[in-house]
């Protein structure tokens, strides 16, 4: 049955994934698939996901929010930057990223305190087969609407 869940939870994603209803839906399809791949325990899901949730919610802000901001500032402006202004957009880069850095070591560190060292790494693939998946999905979707037009 397990065996199912997957692939019948991914087809769910080929609406639209960028309303806020699917985003709702995509996180809650994230929740479901770190839980099957992490197997925790009751008592670990219980301190897990307030900690996990707690860096998602931080990182999906500085990536969508300051990261794609920033991002646009510098295309709009990278013909005409100066050097000062460029120093400016770069040291801006880098504390963002270094800001989505301390933000993962956060996880990390809080994680050690209540699942093992194999779950955490665990958690890092199922995060990155989730995205993959989620993304082949989007490409599933758009390659359906192009072809419809």
């Amino acid at each position: 049955m397990k065996k199912y869940l997957i692939p019948i939870t991914f087809l769910v994603l080929s609406l639209n994934l960028y309303s806020q209803g699917n985003r709702d839906r995509v996180k809650a399809l994230k929740v479901a698939f770190i839980t099957e791949k992490l197997s925790l325990t009751e008592k670990e899901a219980q301190s897990f996901w307030p900690i996990y949730n707690t860096y998602d919610d931080n990182s999906t802000r500085i990536k969508y929010n300051d990261m794609r901001k920033l991002r646009r500032d510098i295309k709009e402006s990278i013909n005409t930057l100066d050097d000062n202004k460029a120093k400016v957009l770069l040291d801006k880069l880098i504390e963002t990223e270094n800001s989505l850095h301390y933000e993962e070591t956060q996880l990390i560190s809080k994680l050690r305190k209540v699942i093992s060292p194999k779950k955490i790494l665990l958690l890092k693939t199922a995060e990155d087969d989730f995205n993959r998946k989620l993304f082949e999905e989007y490409k599933k979707k758009r390659r359906g609407d192009s072809q419809n037009k």
